[in-house]
């Protein structure tokens, strides 16, 4: 290891880990906008959909909201938890991120029964915050998913120095948007 001298009588350090040490600091940053885009836009959705199911009266309507909830919920919730989990976050906040991952689509619901009184799904005020409130969260979310998601994984070089791998994760990709594409014709 080598030791240089400074002009202010300090010494520093330089060695096969000091960049490196840069280099883990970038990452654990990165992860950590990551998770907290990720955590924003996912507890934006959450709230829209839960004002949806708690503001709808028709069953119709709320039986496929409620299973669109569960598969959503539960496949974001997964990857918010892997996002959280790589930036290695302290144990208040990773407990923080989930409490509001948890409370946000009850929340929602309960506001949507709240304002299920005064609040006209058909109306122009309605229909305009709640498309610019669903267009705003899914484009985070198609952001995230696709550039700092999937373009991560699909760049590394596991997958990148296997062909088998790689067929394997675009028919993965490919399967899993076919599937949720389907969902709401089948609920």
């Amino acid at each position: 290891m080598a030791v240089a001298a400074t002009s202010g009588g300090g010494m520093h350090f330089h060695g096969p880990h000091h960049g490196q040490k840069g280099a883990i600091g970038k990452q654990l940053l990165r992860y950590r906008v990551i998770a907290m885009v990720l955590e924003l836009g996912i507890v934006v959705h959450s709230i829209v959909i839960g004002l949806g199911v708690g503001a709808s009266n028709d069953v119709c309507t709320i039986k496929p909201l409620v299973a669109a909830l569960c598969f959503h919920q539960m496949f974001e919730g997964m990857g918010l938890g892997g996002c959280i989990l790589q930036a290695e976050y302290k144990t208040v906040k990773k407990a923080v991120m989930v409490f509001f991952f948890s409370i946000t689509t009850p929340f929602g619901i309960a506001l949507g029964f709240a304002l299920s009184k005064t609040y006209k799904e058909n109306s122009p005020i309605a229909l305009i915050t709640v498309g610019l409130l669903n267009a705003s969260s899914s484009g985070l979310l198609i952001y995230m998913a696709l550039v700092d998601l999937l373009a991560t994984d699909f760049m590394g070089p596991k997958l990148q120095s296997s062909i088998k791998l790689q067929i394997k994760s675009y028919a993965a990709v490919l399967l899993g948007a076919g599937g949720m594409s389907f969902m709401p014709k089948v609920a």
